[in-house]
């Protein structure tokens, strides 16, 4: 098998060559070319390309000037369009080690419109879950303990429990071609943070098969090149600010594309309720209610200036915030939302946004047809019922 690793890295050099020489040290037979992005790093990480070039032919790598970051969702699609020479090519962070006989489980279940995860070993900074094995082989590069994990791999049945189950998470091996028939990466969470749960959607809803090997793994130390980035200000088990940041403002942007946060099953395939075309009324708004709601819908009509909201928001979201908030005054023949639900803000509770945040599973199960109803507080007019989440697929790239 010929396979691209395809990873961005800023200023991580310590991991990112740990990870380097594990791809090297366990690849087996296979033909793997290493595709690194210097993201603007200033801890050498450029100077260590370079001479990686001089004695690697399958290693590529791409550099970001700066001084600003470009970061994952930018940098990862240079490399698979711009780079990637293979038809395989494998999202891969730099703090995970490549396991022993992991690409020939890869080999054995890639393919077209097939998406492959290894199985990640992590030390317990993350709380348990049954799509992963969590035990400590060490959280910095210093203390990795190779011999014991190897060694655990050959004694203990828990990491064979399965074949296969159908999570979908990095690392993440997939077919250009797939890759590429929907976009890519979609811009709107550049430089990071939720990029992967929209893609994942978005490959669900195009065909592609979701397949976790249960016979192949990294050991992850976990976001040591993000959310645990000492350059960032971050520590092992220790938020940045500036993920912080990232992943608030990207929250509100999944949910303003889809309707709903990030939904997924035990094994983290994801879970794509209905997206709506829905409109929110309210009457006597709050600069703070608008700021909580807006995100959940097509449309907010309010009754209030919302032009300090949209200054200080605009600059998080690629939507535009003019469009979509609205004049309380505009009547029903210009709210032109499929379906429309007015409310009072004096009795808006959290039972109230509860039953928002789960809209697109409740008008579903409702079976909604055209007309009005009447639940908790809300008045809805159901103008006609459609749904838009196939058209999320494809992004196109702005």
């Amino acid at each position: 098998m010929k396979i691209s690793f395809i990873i961005p890295s800023r200023n991580n050099l310590k991991f990112l060559k740990w990870a380097y020489d594990a791809i090297r040290k366990n690849q087996g037979n296979h033909t793997v070319e290493v595709c690194v992005a210097d993201d603007a790093s200033t801890d050498g990480t450029w100077e260590w390309c370079q001479s990686t070039l001089q004695t690697d032919s399958e290693f590529k790598c791409i550099r970001n000037e700066g001084p600003d970051r470009l970061g994952l969702v930018i940098l990862n699609d240079r490399l698979i369009n711009e780079v990637a020479s293979y038809d395989i090519c494998m999202i891969y962070h730099a703090d995970m080690y490549l396991c022993p006989g992991a690409l020939d489980e890869i080999e054995k279940y890639i393919g077209p419109k097939r998406v492959v995860s290894l199985t990640r070993i992590e030390p317990p900074l993350h709380p348990s879950g049954p799509e992963k094995i969590v035990r400590n082989f060490g959280i910095e590069v210093e203390e990795f303990d190779e011999d014991a994990l190897l060694k655990d791999l050959q004694e203990h049945e828990l990491y064979i429990k399965a074949k296969t189950t159908e999570g979908v998470f990095a690392p993440w091996a997939f077919m250009k071609t797939d890759f590429q028939e929907i976009g890519g990466h979609d811009v709107l969470f550049a430089p990071q943070s939720k990029e992967d749960s929209d893609i994942f959607n978005r490959f669900q809803l195009n065909g592609i098969q979701f397949i976790q090997t249960w016979r192949g793994f990294v050991y992850h130390m976990t976001c040591r090149g993000s959310r645990y980035n000492t350059f960032s200000g971050g520590a092992a088990g220790q938020d940045s600010p500036e993920w912080q940041h990232t992943t608030t403002v990207n929250s509100k942007n999944f949910i303003r594309k889809w309707g709903h946060f990030i939904k997924h099953d035990q094994y983290l395939k994801p879970i794509i309720p209905p997206k709506y075309d829905i409109g929110f009324v309210i009457r006597n708004c709050n600069l703070e209610l608008l700021e909580l709601l807006e995100p959940w819908c097509s449309n907010i009509y309010v009754d209030i200036d919302p032009s300090a909201y949209i200054e200080r928001e605009q600059p998080n979201t690629k939507f535009n915030l003019k469009d979509r908030i609205r004049p309380y005054m505009y009547n029903d023949t210009e709210k032109p939302n499929d379906i429309v639900i007015e409310f009072y803000a004096d009795m808006f509770s959290q039972t109230a946004f509860n039953l928002i945040q789960n809209a697109a599973e409740w008008f579903a199960f409702q079976e909604l047809q055209p007309g009005e109803y009447e639940a908790d507080i809300f008045k809805i007019k159901v103008n006609r019922v459609k749904t838009y989440e196939k058209n999320l697929i494809v992004c196109q790239k702005q």
